[in-house]
């Protein structure tokens, strides 16, 4: 286990190691940690070395200066430099807030930026203002189209916040393809079989041998395949960032610039009703939803979120479990 700030000064090191700013070193650490507290681990610090791969071959800026090329009242498109897509994120939601707080509501589509990170970082920094957030982004394509046989959107992930009064802010974040990769290449790993609509073989058929998936399937069919095609518009559409199949790769050419977009919105409840009237009465749909009955064989019913925000509580007073070999190429980074 090792302590949330002791990971945080440890990351945070590595990157002003490779000339990252400060700033910029400081927010990349903060959301790496977000996800690991939250349990997400697969976009937690495990990451770093695929980060630093990219900025020795030369595809991310380590310097890069985040800068807004259009704005009004509640709108503004953010140039990220082709730098790393958490600080690029931070400082999007940061401007959609204040922007909120004047205006009732602020709309951020960021260009030139690279893989953010967990979504539910810049929800959360909406909803401890007392505002709602909403945060998208497209990635590399591995989901098919409903009823297609080959991949056109990645798995284009939405994120909502929403501040409450005495309950946690609820947090919502789900990529729009039935499971993560990750959950692919695990079965694989344990030659286990894999549930009927998780991924497809090469033919466009729902296969339960992870050795024969191409490609994942969206969630809930043409929802999913809809929801996904929503978030690519507003990621691409609204920021000249390539498209569905032409999105760079996360994984290979190293040695380009990923140019993504992603869009960041917050909105000012009390514009709409007090802020007292909002935060109270969800508080009143959380407790009730938790005094549903459960089902069959179910313990409890749960707020979307509640498992990852009971994971950053047992998290932050315990500590964040990683494995050796991640801990151990932290470690051997700082003393390089």
């Amino acid at each position: 286990m090792i302590p949330k700030k002791e990971l945080q000064d440890i990351t945070k090191k590595i990157f002003l190691k490779y000339g990252v700013t400060e700033e910029a070193a400081e927010a990349i650490a903060d959301v790496l940690v977000h996800a690991n507290l939250r349990g997400v681990d697969s976009h937690g610090v495990l990451r770093v070395e695929h980060y630093i791969k990219r900025i020795q071959s030369g595809g991310i800026n380590p310097a890069a200066q985040p800068r807004v090329t259009e704005t009004s009242a509640s709108t503004s498109v953010l140039d990220g430099d082709n730098g790393f897509g958490h600080y690029i994120s931070k400082s999007a939601m940061d401007i959609a807030i204040k922007q909120a707080e004047e205006a009732g509501a602020g709309a951020v589509a960021v260009k030139n930026s690279s893989h953010c990170g967990a979504l539910s970082y810049f929800v959360e920094q909406a909803a401890q203002n007392n505002l709602i957030g909403i945060a998208m982004t497209h990635t590399d394509k591995i989901v098919v189209p409903f009823g297609g046989s080959e991949p056109f959107f990645g798995t284009n992930p939405i994120a909502f916040g929403f501040p409450a009064n005495k309950e946690e802010p609820v947090i919502l974040d789900f990529a729009t393809s039935t499971v993560a990769l990750g959950k692919i290449l695990n079965a694989k790993e344990k030659k286990e079989s894999i549930p009927h609509g998780w991924g497809v073989d090469e033919n466009g058929e729902a296969t339960h041998d992870p050795n024969k998936v191409v490609a994942l399937s969206p969630f809930g069919g043409p929802k999913g395949y809809g929801l996904a095609m929503v978030v690519e518009i507003f990621s691409a559409m609204l920021t000249g960032a390539a498209f569905g199949p032409h999105v760079s790769k996360m994984y290979g050419e190293y040695d380009k610039n990923r140019e993504l977009g992603h869009f960041f919105m917050a909105i000012d409840p009390a514009k709409f009703v007090s802020i007292d009237t909002f935060t109270s009465r969800l508080d009143q749909m959380i407790q009730e939803l938790r005094e549903t009955t459960p089902g069959p064989n179910i313990d409890k019913v749960y707020i979307p979120g509640e498992l990852e925000m009971l994971n950053a509580k047992k998290r932050g007073k315990e500590g964040i479990p990683l494995p050796d070999s991640v801990l151990a190429f932290l470690k051997q980074e700082i003393v390089k």
